[in-house]
């Protein structure tokens, strides 16, 4: 409390304002549960409406175990809800990314420089070769690097497919799952493995190398360990994706195979590759147009914005399978832009950020076009991370995650601006659902003792 009230003091030397905390305590509250899907009312929460909240106190609340949802502030009762939910957080200072997360940094740069080969439905896809890739060497065949290429770009697909599995939980986050290998089929292999008219041009056991790496972390409450099971998973997610060069994925016995829809004038008999258009020009036709992209990342204070309802829309529909006539615009304001707390301005004396302390909305531009929201509250102490929503055309560069890693670096940051705001709270921790348990992968955290509050 002593350090609380320092906090407000040295502000409101700067800060004329004298508003108040007003709350009002609305008492326990039973309901269903969204952790572990109870058909009763199982989650049991104390709850205050808060008119208007100084970050100051929520900050202690936050460090009482508590955390808001727009206007409403909750409690878990921990001995009695279904589900206990222990505040998480991690002094950023103090972060050491993990290879996935250092994958998942490599891969956004990747496309953002044009090498990550990448197919939207709606999208022309570039799928040509740089010249600096192209081996000097005189006695590979021109087919080979193409043959390469799209062995690249297929394992890059499955290991997006992987990545948006495991954002929705339908894989663990915990354990490290091996990368994709595809290879191509040997035209005398062909036959024997088809199972159809089209030419099967390459396959790749990723499933059977998953379900062993969750049979040796002996995850029991994933039930579906079986290859042909996890195929046909991963196959359903990055149908669209292969489509778009001409192949058609079928998983096939654990296997997750890639056929030509193309016909034989189409495809290169030789090499069994599909036709890939490449640009080039008299002057160097080894040379290709690489597309490079902008990455543009704002923070805005909390206001409605109609572009931002548009992909919240989008992102419950498709990823949370959220009917349309529940993804309201009153809803969604109630839920992430209604904020009780008082903002406080910059005091360009080291006690609070430039941008402020209050509510905003960190908003994630490729070429112009908003693909993420992350909604946060900047605090005394923190950046309390609040909730993400993200297009789900750009699954494969695992937006939830970058966010993260960019919400740890803006913390960092900023502490030459403000000392104090060390930490970056990431919600609950709920050991019992395995959605939330990927926050244990942002390493030193540490867990609020509900009875010390230490």
């Amino acid at each position: 409390m002593a350090e609380k009230r320092k906090m407000k003091n040295e502000a409101s030397s700067s800060n004329t304002k004298s508003d108040d905390s007003v709350v009002v305590d609305v008492g326990r509250r039973r309901s269903s549960c969204g952790y572990c899907k109870s058909s009763s009312n199982t989650s049991i929460t104390h709850g205050l409406w808060a008119h208007s909240l100084t970050v100051y106190d929520y900050q202690a609340l936050l460090d009482r175990g508590w955390r808001r949802s727009g206007c409403f502030l909750y409690k878990p009762e921990m001995e009695k809800t279904c589900c206990p939910s222990y505040t998480i957080r991690m002094k950023a200072a103090d972060f050491v990314p993990s290879k996935e997360q250092v994958r998942v940094s490599k891969r956004m740069q990747r496309f953002l420089d044009g090498s990550l080969n990448v197919k939207k439905p709606d999208q022309q896809i570039d799928t040509s070769i740089d010249s600096n890739h192209i081996s000097n060497n005189d006695s590979v065949s021109s087919a080979q690097p193409e043959t390469d290429q799209v062995i690249n770009y297929l394992s890059d697909q499955i290991d997006s497919g992987l990545l948006a599995c495991i954002e929705r939980g339908e894989f663990p986050s915990d354990i490290q799952l091996p990368k994709a290998s595809v290879k191509h089929v040997a035209p005398t292999k062909r036959k024997l493995q088809a199972e159809g008219p089209q030419d099967l041009l390459y396959s790749s056991n990723i499933s059977f190398q998953i379900a062993a790496a969750l049979r040796r972390a002996n995850k029991t409450d994933f039930t579906h360990k079986d290859p042909k099971f996890i195929a046909e998973v991963l196959s359903s997610h990055i149908v669209n994706m292969t489509s778009a060069i001409g192949l058609l994925v079928k998983p096939c016995n654990g296997h997750i195979n890639f056929y030509s829809t193309e016909t034989q004038t189409q495809t290169d008999a030789m090499s069994g590759r599909p036709a890939i258009s490449k640009e080039s020009s008299s002057s160097d036709s080894g040379k290709v147009q690489i597309k490079r992209r902008s990455l543009e990342i704002r923070l805005k204070r909390s206001t409605f914005d109609p572009e931002e309802y548009a992909l919240y829309r989008k992102y419950q529909i498709k990823v949370h399978n959220d009917t349309p006539d529940h993804v309201t615009e009153s809803s969604y304001k109630r839920f992430l832009i209604d904020s009780p707390l008082i903002f406080v301005p910059s005091s360009g004396d080291n006690t609070v950020p430039p941008c402020g302390f209050g509510s905003f909305h960190q908003q994630y531009l490729i070429d112009g076009k908003l693909v993420a929201v992350g909604v946060i509250d900047i605090l005394p102490k923190c950046l309390s991370s609040k909730y993400l929503f993200w297009d789900p055309d750009f699954a494969f560069l695992s937006l939830g995650k970058y966010s993260a890693l960019q919400e740890i670096n803006w913390v960092k940051e900023s502490q030459s601006h403000c000392p104090t705001l060390q930490y970056y709270y990431l919600g609950y921790y709920i050991h019992s659902c395995n959605k939330m348990r990927y926050k244990a992968a942002y390493r030193p955290s540490e867990l609020l003792c509900p009875l010390r509050y230490q």
